[in-house]
């Protein structure tokens, strides 16, 4: 029996009791936050509206990230993006990639409410912003995976109302994981996936900063999986669900490090390295996404002003935030397929959960 003290370390064990990566006793590198969580990045909170009905044709949802405080999230934040392999969408990708920001909540959600999220959250924002008119401008990020196998995504069950929902109800504190918000009907390495989230501490001449990321795992298939450098996936219980891959990968990075915007794009890339830990070459049919932002330099509310003033890490000091990244998503990756639960979805398939005794004892013996 595991002792309840234990189990009560948000960054070993998740909400429900069950053992994330560290938990579970596999040998993760690195310094996590206290919450080992995106959240463990000051300001950035997390909500989800989820839509499961175990046995039946609905496995969806919706997850939010709120990088500000709800009443700044008109202000920009400094980021950049990276598209590994572009079977996917991450709208504001453009804009990010000229102007270096973003404004408003991030929302991730299925391949076909990808522009219904876009959409309420741009209603969200014009009713938080009311006072600001016509002058508001927004081009807030939404992406997605594709959870069809499991839901029924051409009956398009989510909701305006659900994406509000999700980003009215984020909060700080432990992140839910798993079959939960936009990653309710995803399929990780031919096992049940779906969000995760990882930590890290690093330090540069600037001081400690924390790196927090939130996976949407939707991808990879059995044979590739790698777990802490091991090939276990052939040796893991399990039918194969499909021969190729069909999934993808959405990972966002959040930071209090500052940042300027080609040194975020630089995070975003790294991103690939993480998630190739574990054993994805990153397949034809694969929208493997990636974004990072920072907290840090806030420039106050639009217009920017004349004149832009950054504090921003040096180049020689990344390392160690490119390291902490790479660990981050390596293990959030596996804290959402820890999480998952076996689903039946949509004409009787089913997708089992990763047998996590097993794979304790392929990889630590």
């Amino acid at each position: 029996m595991t002792d309840s003290s234990t189990t009560s370390d948000p960054a070993k064990f998740g909400s429900t009791g069950k053992p994330r990566a560290r938990g579970l006793g596999l040998p993760m590198p690195g310094v996590t936050g206290p919450l080992n969580a995106i959240t463990d990045v000051g300001g950035v909170t997390v909500g989800f509206t989820t839509l499961r009905n175990d046995g039946g044709n609905v496995h969806t949802g919706v997850t939010a990230i709120l990088p500000r405080a709800p009443e700044n999230l008109a202000h920009p934040l400094w980021s950049g993006v990276f598209s590994m392999n572009g079977n996917g969408e991450m709208t504001g990708a453009h804009w990010i990639r000229d102007a270096g920001w973003f404004t408003g909540p991030i929302t991730i959600t299925n391949t076909f409410s990808v522009g219904l999220a876009h959409h309420a959250t741009l209603k969200w924002m014009a009713k938080r912003f009311s006072a600001l008119g016509e002058d508001l401008w927004a081009l807030p990020v939404a992406a997605e995976t594709y959870d069809g196998f499991l839901s029924d995504i051409s009956g398009f069950h989510v909701t305006e109302a659900h994406v509000m929902a999700a980003i009215d109800g984020a909060q700080p504190g432990p992140v839910a994981e798993g079959c939960v918000g936009g990653g309710t009907g995803m399929i990780a390495y031919e096992f049940k996936g779906g969000t995760g989230t990882a930590s890290r501490i690093a330090k540069t001449r600037l001081g400690e900063h924390t790196i927090g990321v939130l996976v949407q795992a939707n991808h990879g298939i059995k044979p590739w999986l790698t777990v802490c450098g091991k090939p276990v996936g052939d040796l893991l219980p399990g039918e194969r669900v499909y021969e190729n891959e069909r999934g993808s990968i959405i990972v966002i990075i959040a930071t209090d490090a500052p940042l300027l915007p080609g040194q975020l794009e630089r995070l975003a890339r790294r991103a690939s390295i993480g998630i190739g830990r574990g054993g994805t070459p990153s397949g034809n049919s694969s929208g493997d996404i990636f974004m990072a932002f920072s907290t840090a330099n806030d420039p106050g509310q639009l217009p920017e002003p004349a004149a832009l003033t950054f504090t921003a890490v040096s180049n020689d000091d990344l390392d160690a935030v490119y390291l902490a990244v790479v660990e981050s998503v390596e293990e959030a990756v596996l804290n959402a397929m820890l999480a998952a639960e076996t689903t039946t979805g949509k004409h009787g398939r089913v997708v089992k959960a990763i047998d996590t005794e097993k794979l304790k004892t392929l990889v630590v013996g």
